[in-house]
Formats: C-alpha cells, sequence, structure tokens
C-alpha cells in the first residue's frame, strides 16, 4: 500500500512514522522549501506522549521538553486560586511535556528520514488537488514550487495533513464553513527568562478580558501567550489578519499593570525577540472528513482553540489511528472509514469542549476544578481511561 501525505507538520509526520512502523509506504508532500523550527510552543498532553512513546520517541520527548507537573491559575496579582497537578503527577502513565513547536517537528522530521529514507520526504511540493486515478488509486496534482510547474503522482489514499488553509479540505468540502472568531486576538512568544513557581508549572492568569498562559519549554525559555478579547464572536472577519509579526506595543498595555510576584509579566513580554499576532479561531466540524481513498488529518480536519492545549495533541492520536485501520485486513476505503468513525466524533466533542472551556471561564476554585474535570470527560482524557486503553500498535 502506498500512502500520500500533504503536509509535514506535527500530524503529517507522525502519520509517516505511525505508517512506517504498521509496515504501509508513506511519502510526505510539503509546501514549504526548507522545514526550520519555526513557531513557538506546544504542550502535548499525555495520550499524545503515549503515543510518541510507543513509536520509539520518549527518551528524544525528554531530552527536548519539561515535564509539566501542575497548572496553576491565579489572579493578575499572583494570588493562587485553583491548582491541579498534570502527568504524571495526576496519575498518568505518562507525562505531558512542554516543548518548542519547532524541535518537536524537526525531531520527528530526523525519524522519518532516519527510518523511511530522505526520500520520504519532498519539500517544495505543494498539494493543489486531486482526482481518481487508474485501478484502485487517487491522483494527486502536486506543485513544484522551485520551477512552478504542476505534476501528478498517484498513491493507493491521500491523507489531508496540510493544516488550517488546507487545499485538500477545501476541495472535499467547499463549502466547509468559515473560520469563526471568537473575538480574541492572540499574541505569542518566547522569552528567555528564570523559570517560576516549580519551574515545571503552567501558569494561567486573568484579568477581564486579558488573559495569559505560561510555561517553561526548556533551554531556560519562558513561552507565552496573551488572550485579549477584541470583538464579538463571530466569522472571520477579512481584516482579522492571520500569524502575522506582532507587536510588543500592542499588547504590552493590557498587562503593564500586572504583577504576580513570582513572574514579571511585563519584562517577560518586552523581552522578546519576535512575537506573533492572530486570531483565536476554529471551525465548525465537518459532517464527513473524507471520501474513497481521501481523508483528513489534524488541522485540516477539526481546527480547535488552543484553550485545552489539545490541538497537536488530537493529530498525533490521529495518526495513530490512521495507521491501525489501515494496517486492518479491509482495504484502503474500509480502513479510512473506521479510521473516521473513530475519530470525527471524538474529536468534534474536543472542538467544543475548548469553545465550552473558554467561554465559562471560571473565577473560583470549586468552578475551575468543575470546568477541569468536565473537559476531562468531554475529551475523553481521564486518567483510567487513557492508562487502560489497548495499545493502537497491532501484534
Amino acid at each position: 500500500m502506498s500512502v500520500l501525505i500533504a503536509g509535514a507538520g506535527i500530524g503529517g509526520l507522525t502519520a509517516a512514522l505511525s505508517l512506517h512502523a504498521a509496515g504501509i509506504e508513506a511519502t510526505v508532500m510539503e509546501s514549504a522549501r526548507e522545514i526550520r523550527p519555526l513557531g513557538v510552543g506546544i504542550n502535548l498532553l499525555p495520550h499524545a506522549v503515549r503515543e510518541l512513546t510507543e513509536l520509539g520517541l520518549g527518551d528524544a520527548l525528554a531530552d527536548l521538553g519539561v515535564a509539566t507537573a501542575e497548572n496553576v491559575y491565579a489572579d493578575r496579582r499572583g494570588h493562587r486560586i485553583f491548582s491541579e497537578p498534570r502527568g504524571v503527577a495526576q496519575g498518568y502513565r505518562w507525562p505531558q511535556y512542554s516543548i518548542h513547536r519547532g524541535e518537536l517537528q524537526l525531531m520527528l522530521l530526523a525519524a522519518v528520514r532516519d527510518r523511511l529514507g530522505p526520500g520520504a520526504i519532498r519539500t517544495g511540493a505543494r498539494v493543489t488537488g486531486f482526482g481518481h486515478g487508474p485501478g484502485e488509486t487517487v491522483r494527486v496534482r502536486v506543485l513544484d514550487r522551485a520551477t512552478g510547474t504542476v505534476g501528478e503522482q498517484e498513491a493507493e489514499a491521500l491523507i489531508g495533513a496540510d493544516g488550517l488553509h488546507s487545499a485538500v479540505r477545501a476541495e472535499l468540502h467547499p463549502d466547509g464553513g468559515p473560520l469563526l472568531w471568537s473575538g480574541v486576538r492572540m499574541w505569542r512568544g518566547t522569552t528567555k527568562a528564570a523559570p517560576f513557581l516549580t519551574g515545571r508549572s503552567a501558569a494561567i492568569v486573568s484579568d477581564g478580558d486579558a488573559e495569559l498562559i505560561a510555561y517553561p519549554i526548556g533551554r531556560d525559555r519562558i513561552n507565552w501567550v496573551c488572550l485579549v478579547r477584541l470583538a464579538e464572536p463571530g466569522p472571520l472577519p477579512g481584516d482579522a489578519a492571520w500569524n502575522r509579526a506582532g507587536r510588543v506595543a500592542d499588547v504590552l498595555p493590557y498587562y503593564a499593570h500586572w504583577t504576580l510576584g513570582w513572574l514579571d509579566v511585563p519584562a517577560l513580554l518586552a523581552d522578546c525577540g519576535e512575537i506573533l499576532e492572530y486570531p483565536m479561531a476554529d471551525r465548525d466540524p465537518l459532517p464527513s472528513w473524507g471520501s474513497g481513498r481521501v481523508t483528513l488529518l489534524g488541522d485540516a480536519a477539526h481546527p480547535m482553540y488552543p484553550v485545552g492545549a489539545n490541538g497537536g495533541s488530537q493529530a498525533i492520536v490521529d495518526a495513530r489511528v490512521l495507521a491501525y485501520e489501515l494496517s486492518g485486513p479491509d482495504g484502503v476505503r474500509t480502513g479510512l472509514a473506521r479510521y473516521e468513525a473513530a475519530r470525527r466524533d471524538a474529536t468534534a466533542a474536543v472542538v467544543r469542549a475548548n469553545r465550552a472551556m473558554h467561554r465559562d471561564g471560571g473565577s473560583g476554585p470549586r468552578e475551575l476544578a468543575r470546568i477541569t474535570d468536565t473537559y476531562r470527560r468531554a475529551t475523553g482524557s481521564e486518567v483510567e481511561t487513557l492508562n487502560t486503553r489497548p495499545s493502537l500498535t497491532r501484534g
């Protein structure tokens, strides 16, 4: 079996590794001409860490990431409202890691090239569409960005892991609905700074319409996210630019008066070398993901708010379930249908739970405890559920 994957992000690379481990040939087409360690921090929840560990990447993750020990909810004066243990401290058999997204991507990239060979990833190659191929194949159109020419490649399955603005999704679902803006603008960055609290704490600090999330990602770096409500929720307007360079002067006024004591928030923002700015948006869940020999994975299938720290983790689980189902005895079409049946409703529940967590907020310890417990139940991430679930590795 040959599978073509559009996109060499976290989900696409994990899919390639998972398919290879299941004895399935995989090739990744990546639009970028060079894959560089871009971006900021990401949290990998225990259900994602389990899957990467079962792919033999546990030691590499431990070397790169910080094993998060607790989430601390506080007000802008640094008063602790509520805290909960995370990862192994919470009872999971696997840690939760805070890690630089670009470094995680490069780790996965190195593993793909080592295990599948250097030809398994083709850079500067953008998947632009697909059609039926001869026999039991799909014919994939690929733009060579160096020459501007469009060629075709045949595969037995196409996986659209090409992100929020997926070309594969657009062809499958031309009326798949707009990006929906929460009304919140986000600024993200990483800053060289001393650790705070336990050194393995993630802080969630709120003050009305402004919120801060901060956590260490190794090498004396603190990853931070500022969320400021600027409008009412609705379809993303055309002027709400995506993933552009941000300015400290635009975000600092919302946090200049914060005095946590254990973390200097104004200095954290002011000392950042590069800031990214974009709207917090998602899409309504799709009624179906794929058709025949084509399906979606990760953000292409289920973009979600980042409030549950679950986007990258869900893409990793997608990849593992995809390989598990395609390696079954029933063929490509049935395998992809089983994959969608296993993951579409599950990820739709995460999208809805992230919206609810963002909307409900919570101001007291009892309310915050209720919200976080409800989130775990809604997303299927209870400790016992994960610890006792059968492995997604066949054999």
